[in-house]
């Protein structure tokens, strides 16, 4: 589909809109959808390389408002362990195919779904003490998982939750984490062809949508449960997530 048509707008829009309310308001843990909606109608790598702009662009437009308010510490670990796993997360697009990548995008969405499932309900109970070394896996997973699909913000909403970080801090400090991990796959995404003149092109017209999600979402998060949100989220997840699925596998 090309990517300056009409209907792959009208589709971006929502998406970003979207991915600027989880990001600016929500811990970043679902902002992945985003890039799942538009890897229905388009390949993968076309997908992220609209959305990583989009992405960068929020990160600047929520910085401000969690200026300071992160915990360093956390937000260094996961950064410096980050950046391993984007390139790990570099390697393996290169040497796999579109399917593939539909497949780990689809399996991300259903397994964040379970995730928080399995915590409602007590299956699973994250650690309130993780130290250095499940910040050095939370790191390396962020990582890869942010460069293949965007969705590096369940890993770090894991390590963060077991740091007992306070709602704002935990906000500012994700904000920081991929503000940074975004800045790194400028370079690979560039080098491997992801970016597309097209690709710039739509970003440029995305971009009110973008810092109009942000601006809703840095509101929401002191206004909307985050109970309401995270419902429509797991709806868009499942749907997305097992279409991608189908389609990677039919």
């Amino acid at each position: 589909m090309d990517l300056l048509s009409w209907p792959v707008f009208a589709l971006a829009v929502p998406a970003v809109i979207f991915a600027g309310v989880s990001k600016g308001g929500f811990g970043s843990g679902a902002a992945f959808a985003s890039a799942s909606i538009l890897a229905i109608v388009l390949d993968p790598g076309s997908a992220l390389g609209i959305m990583l702009p989009l992405l960068m662009v929020i990160d600047v437009v929520s910085l401000p408002a969690y200026w300071k308010k992160w915990r360093w510490p956390e937000a260094r670990l996961l950064i410096a362990a980050g950046l391993p796993g984007v390139v790990l997360g570099a390697l393996f697009y290169r040497w796999t195919n579109d399917d593939a990548i539909r497949l780990v995008i689809g399996l991300v969405c259903l397994l964040f779904i379970a995730w928080q499932w399995a915590q409602k309900a007590g299956v699973i109970r994250i650690e309130r003490q993780m130290g250095q070394r499940a910040g050095i896996l939370a790191g390396l997973t962020l990582g890869f998982t942010s460069f293949v699909s965007h969705a590096g913000g369940p890993a770090a909403a894991v390590y963060l939750l077991g740091r007992s970080l306070p709602k704002t801090a935990f906000q500012a400090t994700t904000v920081l984490v991929f503000w940074a991990i975004n800045l790194s796959k400028v370079g690979l995404y560039a080098g491997m062809g992801i970016f597309t003149r097209e690709s710039l092109l739509l970003d440029l017209a995305l971009i009110p949508a973008a810092v109009l999600g942000t601006w809703i979402g840095i509101k929401a998060h002191h206004l909307v449960p985050e109970r309401v949100f995270f419902g429509l989220t797991y709806t868009l997840l499942g749907i997305t997530g097992s279409k991608l699925i189908w389609d990677a596998l039919t």
